[in-house]
């Protein structure tokens, strides 16, 4: 049961723009063999959304109150996401128009 692909979204606040945070994530991601996004938000807070077994996805949220160097973390807010195919094969850094 626990490989059984699940969705979630985080929201990550605190000091997390600017410092190499996405990239982190991405990379992080990449190495638990997650696929989805992760982009900055309007109000300074980093979205993630990531689809995976959810002990890779409980790795990841570690990673994520954890962060890169220069980063402080102050919350991470977890959620259940629906399933979005489009995000389903690889894990990207998304940037908005």
């Amino acid at each position: 049961m626990r490989h059984e692909r699940q969705c979630k979204r985080y929201y990550v606040s605190g000091t997390v723009q600017g410092v190499g945070f996405r990239f982190f994530v991405e990379r992080a991601a990449r190495h638990l063999k997650l696929s989805g996004y992760v982009r900055n938000l309007s109000d300074g807070r980093v979205e993630v959304y990531a689809i995976g077994p959810s002990d890779s996805l409980a790795d990841l949220h570690s990673e994520l109150e954890r962060g890169p160097r220069g980063a402080f973390v102050s919350l991470v807010v977890e959620e259940q996401a629906l399933f979005q195919s489009r995000f389903s094969q690889s894990f990207s850094i998304e940037y908005d128009a």
